[in-house]
């Protein structure tokens, strides 16, 4: 297959940013931007962020995963711990994470290393969730291979009853990680792709940022 591509194309118009505007703690601007990407009717997931991890293979892997949560500084999401994305943090617990809201021309890149939460915080997150999503952790051995659509509807169904009219329990492989920053990247679109790209690091003595060139 061949395309010619090039000719797609657009001019980033919508907004600036400036070092007037930036506050000295990038979680400050972080949740400045993903409020207003919740906002957006444009957006439908504000909270969708690709995860990259550095798989078995050797080779760099990313994946959509949902933001659930900010808590002590750290950014949390919930998975298998048996998944290719489990055993990729289980050897190489660093990690990069983006956002990316084109309808503000606007794209979030975070270095982080990861841990898991408690057992505690799993499983008062995995009581808040719909019941379907909580039989549907214990049908799936995530990222394993399956000989078609109907096995794991069969998989889905041994659980529909074997967990019928009870509480549905925690799975022990399935739980919350805290991706704990180390940099936070800004990048929000500027005409003549002379984007804006501020760079937050953590230093000894706090946060500082610097002005990438484009």
């Amino acid at each position: 297959m061949q395309r010619d591509l090039q000719d797609l194309r657009k001019s980033y118009e919508k907004d600036a940013l400036l070092e007037k505007n930036i506050p000295q703690n990038p979680y400050d601007l972080f949740d400045s931007w993903f409020q207003e990407a919740k906002k957006s009717i444009e957006i439908d997931e504000a909270n969708a962020m690709s995860l990259c991890t550095l798989g078995t293979d050797g080779f760099p892997k990313s994946r959509i995963v949902l933001l659930k949560e900010i808590h002590d500084g750290n950014l949390l999401f919930y998975s298998n711990y048996s998944s290719a994305k489990g055993i990729s943090i289980e050897l190489h617990n660093q990690v990069s994470l983006h956002f990316f809201w084109p309808s503000l021309e606007r794209q979030i890149i975070i270095k982080a290393t990861v841990s898991k939460i408690s057992r505690e915080k799993t499983l008062s997150y995995f009581k808040s969730r719909p019941r379907g999503s909580q039989i549907g952790a214990w049908a799936s051995n995530q990222s394993t291979e399956i000989v078609s659509r109907e096995e794991l509807e069969k998989q889905l169904n041994h659980y529909q009853d074997k967990f019928k009219g009870v509480e549905i329990p925690l799975p022990d492989f399935w739980g919350g990680y805290a991706c704990k920053p180390v940099s936070f990247e800004f990048w929000q679109g500027r005409p003549n792709r002379l984007h804006d790209r501020i760079l937050f690091v953590e230093e000894s003595t706090g946060w500082a940022y610097k002005r990438l060139q484009p």
